[in-house]
């Protein structure tokens, strides 16, 4: 008990601040936010014009500030509105909320053969900041041949022995058929908790229209190159700033290693599908969704993968990733891939390829026409708002957003189409360096993104083992599955 009042009153006090690239504009009364890129704002009422004024000035706020500034009685519906803006990225978040009455949580681990592995982890819960009265961890050890079970049984944790090797899914749902908690939070036993792992992310469970919610999933190991890649190009890193699913994120899942869930919507949905050996997580927040639950990812919520850090145990997890796009299309056809088109971008990236291959400069007049057109549509926008957005900023977004076009067209590429360029080299060899050009170029942009503890060749030589691999699984899988919508996205033309 000395251990958890202490573990709270080190713990930082919720606060926020202004996100990457946002400004505070007045626009009458009414205290405007704005993003430069992907550019969009909101209008807020006036009465948070003195908190906007406190965040830029000091540059951090806590939540009780924020409260007394606005005269708020509601604090959950006040935090809603402020992860809102979170997840939209017009603030940042620091710290967690105070505690609440908190639910009882049911922690389930599925293990097979690591016995070292799941002792660093069940030590690891040991530290987790949260009343041990409405706490249970249940262990399935999946018919481990070594001394898996002698190692658990050194924890006060309810153990289920099985004699038959039945597979992560299994464990996971056998175990919520028997756990009395009302949240269920999956984690695997080659993880380690972050001691506030739970107290970070239970509170997202205050909105009722959640079902489930996952944090971040951090590397444990560091040292190698290898590590030191995984640190920021992990498969298991959904994001580095908050998310809730939308209808227009086909794609959103967290992965079933730092996932939390409701206990009476886990059942009701079946759980998780026994018969996917990978991507049953991603087909579970899927089915969720579907539903009409929401999902959340909440970076705080921490958790820490010792992840396959040699090149073969690599890439053939990466190929195995790669397996379960072909069957998860299948599953969900009303989540196939779209490339959206927008009708202006793609004919300004037309006209400079045109310009390139007939060596004139005449089509780049159509390619700024273009670029003109577009911004002066923005700046018409802004002004009838009366917003004080200057022109070169508008300017800078168009460009920046036919430049994004292309980059994602380019990751496309590499992400699937990569290996095609080793069988085309001999008979198309300029059909190969195109696609090799591409590959380097998305290859950079992560770089710049992602900011490894790396050099650029060293990191290349690992992104382009990792689309390899990856992508090797998808058509592996598309012929075993006589199905190509993974690497044949549907094209959708839409106005911007």
């Amino acid at each position: 008990m000395k251990e958890l009042v202490q573990a709270q009153l080190n713990r930082k006090p919720l606060a926020y601040r202004l996100g990457e690239s946002v400004r505070v504009l007045a626009n009458g009364g009414s205290p405007v936010l704005l993003l430069h890129f992907p550019l969009k704002f909101v209008v807020l009422h006036p009465l948070w014009r003195p908190v906007l004024e406190s965040i830029a000035n000091r540059g951090l706020i806590t939540f009780e500030r924020i409260r007394s500034l606005v005269g708020h009685g509601d604090p959950d519906g006040m935090l809603f509105f402020l992860n809102g803006l979170v997840r939209r990225g017009f603030l940042e978040q620091e710290g967690s909320p105070a505690p609440a009455p908190l639910p009882r949580v049911s922690i389930i681990i599925p293990v097979r053969n690591r016995p070292e592995d799941i002792s660093a982890c069940l030590h690891s819960l040991a530290g987790l900041v949260y009343p041990v009265e409405n706490l249970e961890i249940i262990v399935v050890d999946d018919a481990s041949t070594d001394n898996t079970p002698r190692a658990i049984s050194e924890f006060p944790v309810n153990l289920i022995s099985l004699k038959e090797h039945r597979q992560a899914s299994h464990c996971r749902n056998l175990a919520a058929r028997k756990a009395g908690g009302d949240i269920l939070a999956f984690i695997d036993s080659d993880c380690l908790a972050n001691a506030l792992w739970l107290q970070d992310l239970v509170p997202a469970f205050t909105d009722p229209s959640v079902g489930a919610v996952g944090g971040i999933v951090g590397a444990y190991f560091k040292e190698s190159a290898l590590d030191r890649y995984e640190e920021v190009k992990s498969s298991l890193i959904v994001s580095r700033r908050a998310r809730r699913s939308q209808d227009n994120d086909k794609a959103f899942y967290v992965p079933s290693c730092n996932l939390l869930v409701r206990r009476n919507l886990f059942l009701q949905l079946g759980g998780f599908r026994e018969e996917l050996f990978v991507g049953e997580d991603v087909d579970f927040c899927w089915r969720m969704q579907d539903a009409g639950h929401h999902l959340e990812f909440r970076p705080e919520g921490k958790v820490f993968h010792k992840h396959r850090n040699r090149l073969w145990p690599f890439c053939a997890r990466r190929f195995d990733y790669g397996t379960s796009e072909p069957m998860l299309q299948r599953l969900h056809r009303k989540r196939g891939k779209e490339m959206v088109f927008p009708p202006a971008t793609a004919l300004f990236w037309l006209t400079a390829a045109l310009s390139v291959i007939l060596k004139t400069a005449l089509p780049l007049v159509l390619c700024f026409l273009l670029v003109s057109i577009d911004t002066l549509k923005k700046w018409n926008r802004v002004r009838r708002r009366g917003l004080p957005i200057r022109f070169p900023l508008l300017l800078s977004v168009v460009l920046r957003g036919y430049f994004a076009f292309f980059q994602n067209g380019c990751a496309f590429v590499s992400r699937y189409y990569l290996i095609w360029s080793i069988f085309l080299l001999p008979l198309w060899p300029p059909v190969s360096g195109v696609i090799l050009g591409m590959h380097v170029l998305t290859g950079f942009v992560e770089y710049v993104i992602k900011k490894p503890r790396l050099n650029f060749f060293a990191f290349i030589f690992y992104f382009s083992l990792e689309q390899l691999s990856y992508q090797s699984g998808v058509w592996w899988g598309c012929v075993r599955n006589l199905s190509f919508h993974a690497v044949n996205p549907k094209l959708v033309c839409k106005t911007r």
